[in-house]
């Protein structure tokens, strides 16, 4: 694994308007930065990636399949009593899920250590399906790529027959996010097109415009009945919304499915770790409630059990403290996880996000900061497989 230097496509910012990608900058700075890019070899992705990626999953599950039945790790999950039949049921039926993201502290010399799981509401998928494909087009036909570069990168393909398998008979289907966020709203106006390349009718309606109706049923705001849904809103909220108590005879289909509540919160970590302690991949985690956090030392990663982009995350190290930004995350109960720092190339710290679709690895993303905790100023750099 190398990160290269590289001379960015001098249209790169119009061909990104021109797809739809147009959270290429956040706030000035560039998100997307193909002034470098990471060369893998093929072996580092198939057994370094691919294969941890798959048995996590695996491990995950036979996870879900124990906290489903248990109202011990329910609690520990934090999810809300009122809903735990209903999380429990989700699981009993095996509802399908769509699509998640693990994120890996990975250098190509070492196993892959997994720092979260990303399983409800992942973003940057249109970046790692789109943008970094076209990229790669372009590189190898300019010359800057070698001629037989690839990618890791079936996001795009896997993803429509997902929705297709999902959805065998086609039919409509509602996509929802807050419309007014641009990252989210874009993301969910891909999958929409994906929806729609496999056989589907989308719809979309803002979040804070669906309802219920006479019958209980949720309906949108042309008072459409809602039977299938993807939302880009986190089931922690989800299920300390008002409308959580109609959701159990609702009879909507959700992407992701509630069962997703047990593995999108950091109290996944301790619980796996309970169950695997010393695996290769895994980093040694606990409930800080637990006194064997104590294990540790003074030098640990601080989390809540509920946060995005690296908000309300710490760096301990003695004294010395590494803060993630403030997003009123930071209440509640935190977990403690083993410290190891993100590798470091050229001054620039790097993690892998490892997608899934279904129960199948579908590619990797990469993204680079200055400090150590990966935030949503983080920027998203591109790679490609050399052999």
């Amino acid at each position: 694994m190398e990160r290269l230097s590289l001379v960015p496509r001098p249209d790169w910012q119009a061909r990104a308007e021109a797809v739809g990608f147009t959270w290429h900058h956040d706030s000035g700075e560039r998100y997307w930065d193909e002034s470098a890019a990471y060369a893998l070899s093929l072996t580092e992705v198939e057994e370094g990636l691919e294969a941890p990626t798959a048995e996590l999953h695996q491990m995950c599950l036979d996870l879900v399949d124990e906290a489903a039945g248990s109202e011990r790790l329910m609690s520990l999950l934090e999810i809300p009593e009122a809903s735990r039949d209903y999380v429990a049921d989700s699981w009993a039926r095996r509802e399908p899920s769509l699509y998640g993201r693990f994120d890996f502290a990975y250098d190509g010399t070492g196993p892959a250590k997994l720092y979260e799981y990303n399983a409800d509401t992942p973003t940057s998928v249109f970046e790692t399906a789109v943008f970094q494909w076209l990229w790669l087009e372009d590189g190898i036909a300019s010359g800057t790529l070698p001629p037989d570069a690839d990618q890791f990168n079936s996001l795009y393909e896997k993803l429509v027959d997902r929705f297709r398998a999902i959805f065998p008979q086609g039919g409509f289907v509602h996509f929802s996010s807050d419309p007014e966020f641009v990252e989210d709203r874009q993301t969910v106006r891909f999958l929409e097109d994906l929806a729609r390349q496999a056989g589907l009718d989308p719809k979309f309606v803002a979040i804070d415009r669906i309802g219920l109706n006479a019958d209980g049923r949720f309906v949108d705001d042309e008072n459409w009945l809602i039977q299938a849904m993807f939302k880009l809103y986190p089931w922690e909220q989800m299920l300390r919304d008002d409308y959580a108590e109609p959701l159990p005879k609702a009879e909507v289909t959700v992407l992701e499915p509630a069962w997703k509540a047990l593995l999108s919160n950091k109290g996944l970590l301790p619980l796996l770790w309970e169950r695997h302690a010393g695996h290769p991949n895994l980093l040694a985690s606990f409930f800080e409630s637990d006194p064997a956090h104590a294990s540790l030392g003074d030098a640990y990663v601080r989390k809540p059990l509920f946060s995005r982009e690296g908000a309300n995350i710490s760096i301990v190290e003695g004294a010395s403290r590494e803060e993630g930004l403030d997003a009123g995350y930071g209440e509640g109960r935190h977990i403690r996880q083993a410290l190891h720092a993100p590798p470091r190339f050229d001054g620039q710290h790097v993690i892998v996000g490892s997608w899934l679709v279904g129960d199948e690895p579908a590619g990797i993303a990469l993204r680079e900061d200055t400090g150590r905790i990966t935030r949503n100023t983080s920027r998203f750099v591109p790679h490609f497989i050399r052999d």
